[in-house]
């Protein structure tokens, strides 16, 4: 896994579409208490599946998401989901939709971006329910090239037979 992010995934972890996005988000949410976050995880599961997505659709329809999607194509079936999360562990953008909003309570975000810009986690092959399949998750800290401050961080779910 720590060969597949090194040779594939950061090349494009810091590109201007995501350091912008998240940001953005940044300057919105750096005030969010734990009760707002809570609410926009809980609107979030709800409308997972469902025709009417408020909370869902920003993070889905931009285009750091397009951008996601299309590192999800080009790795030809390697990386099944992407998405990055800002400086409160909430969804920025993702390449499909997750089943939660806040990775703030999850390994994947409490061992990148507190951590430093040099940071890496590395997920345990499970069956993940967004996708349908083994998958691995790598998680990394984003860093914002001009100011080299973390300001996020992304998870590649990689499809596990991909790896072996």
């Amino acid at each position: 896994m720590r060969a597949y992010l090194e040779s594939n995934i950061r090349s494009w972890a810091a590109s201007p579409v995501l350091v912008d996005a998240i940001n953005g988000q940044n300057a919105r949410t750096s005030g969010y208490s734990q009760a707002e976050i809570d609410a926009l995880d809980s609107a979030w599961r709800n409308e997972v599946g469902t025709a009417a997505t408020p909370t869902l659709t920003p993070v889905l329809e931009n285009a750091a998401a397009d951008f996601l999607r299309e590192q999800v194509k080009q790795s030809r079936g390697r990386i099944t989901e992407v998405f990055v999360m800002d400086a409160q562990g909430l969804n920025v953008a993702a390449s499909a939709a997750t089943s939660d909003m806040w990775q703030g309570d999850e390994a994947k975000f409490q061992q990148t971006y507190p951590v430093g810009p040099d940071a890496a986690h590395f997920g345990d092959v499970e069956m993940d329910a967004s996708t349908q399949t083994y998958q691995a998750q790598i998680s990394l800290t984003i860093v914002d090239p001009a100011t080299g401050a973390p300001i996020g961080a992304m998870t590649v779910a990689v499809d596990a037979e991909s790896l072996m």
